[in-house]
């Protein structure tokens, strides 16, 4: 996209006719976030985070349900928004439902396992499509595009990649403003692409998703007033991944790779984290603390920032990896019509996570080829 392009996407975006209802959606997220942070003495008892777990960093229990005041902003800029907005938007939010309240259920209960939650996701793209009738029919990649041309094919592909996408933003769901920080810069980028390409009710979607999103931020970040919880992770998850099905299925000459370029970060920590559990020999699902985000604060933020508390180390932790997506999107807003370039970014970008990653692990720079091959026969090394 060339820089002009790139202007008059933001100018077009600040004047759609989406931003009112977007920031309808930022404030009613924002102020219910607020409520729900000061009355926790009301409802804390069902909603707190405990602090015990090997990947709790904060230090006194918190409301985990963020992803209730998120439903609520979208649901009340559904109302305000256009009919055209709404034809869109409708489904999205039925067919989040599954993914969301999985999660929420988890945030109140902590009896909803992974793999129920991951299946809960799955049968929210499932349900997308049904509603909509779109599924992927391309990804650029010659052989799978024609097996996506069989709709059995196309339906479960997309509901599974789906799903982990969903379980991605879960994942990553580390420190205060990491998760939404990443979700928020993804949805701009979409909706940059998506204007730039003449879907305004599409860019607008995206718009409204990442002001709600962005509602939350204010009261999440620095602070950790509240936290987004398992409802909030999956239902921003389940609707990047949908915005990205639309993105691609409704304009032809979006390539499929820069969609999955914005969401390089997400997407390369989940396939990561899965390969390093298995050379390590433990359960896929399994917390641990050798996640990206928490070899930053430990190798880096820790250091750097020593005269600071936990809590803001932990901040600052969240909006420096958050910031990677912001690269990405960066890049994909340019190279989004050209599958070689979108495809040589994207890998580009996961060699420099593994490389970095490499650096944290073995304390000096490696090749990132290296470094992956080395893990099959040396798994004392992620130790």
């Amino acid at each position: 996209m060339p820089e002009s392009t790139l202007l008059v996407a933001l100018t077009g975006l600040l004047h759609s006719a989406g931003l009112n209802a977007a920031l309808w959606g930022l404030c009613i997220t924002f102020s219910l976030c607020v409520v729900l942070a000061y009355t926790q003495r009301w409802h804390g008892a069902f909603t707190s985070d405990s602090t015990h777990g090997i990947q709790k960093f904060h230090t006194a229990p918190t409301p985990r349900v963020g992803g209730i005041p998120i439903i609520i902003g979208v649901i009340v800029s559904w109302f305000i928004a256009s009919q055209d907005i709404k034809n869109i938007l409708t489904p999205l939010i039925f067919a989040g439902m599954p993914a969301f309240l999985s999660g929420v259920i988890e945030d109140l209960t902590k009896k909803v396992g992974v793999y129920e939650r991951l299946g809960a996701t799955i049968v929210s793209g499932l349900l997308a499509w049904w509603m909509t009738g779109y599924s992927l029919t391309r990804v650029d990649v010659w052989g799978i595009d024609w097996l996506l041309q069989f709709t059995v094919v196309s339906v479960f592909f997309t509901a599974f990649a789906i799903g982990g996408v969903a379980n991605s933003i879960n994942i990553i769901d580390g420190f205060n403003g990491l998760a939404s920080s990443t979700s928020v810069f993804a949805f701009i980028g979409y909706a940059l692409i998506a204007y730039a390409e003449g879907d305004q009710n599409l860019a607008a979607i995206a718009l409204i998703l990442g002001s709600c999103v962005g509602g939350f931020f204010w009261v999440n970040w620095p602070f950790g007033k509240i936290f987004l919880g398992d409802g909030g992770s999956y239902f921003i998850g389940f609707s990047l991944a949908w915005i990205a099905v639309l993105l691609i299925e409704r304009n032809v000459s979006v390539s499929a790779f820069a969609v999955l370029l914005v969401c390089t970060h997400p997407v390369t920590e989940v396939l990561f984290s899965i390969f390093r559990r298995k050379v390590r020999k433990a359960h896929p699902g399994m917390p641990d603390r050798l996640h990206f985000h928490s070899l930053v604060k430990r190798r880096y933020v820790a250091r750097w920032f020593s005269m600071l508390d936990s809590k803001l180390r932990n901040s600052l932790t969240g909006v420096f990896v958050g910031l990677l997506t912001m690269v990405a999107v960066l890049l994909a807003v340019h190279v989004y019509r050209s599958m070689w370039l979108s495809v040589l970014c994207f890998i580009g970008l996961a060699l420099g996570y593994v490389a970095i990653y490499a650096r944290m692990v073995r304390h000096r720079w490696v090749s990132p080829v290296q470094f992956l091959l080395a893990q099959s026969n040396d798994v004392s090394a992620m130790k």
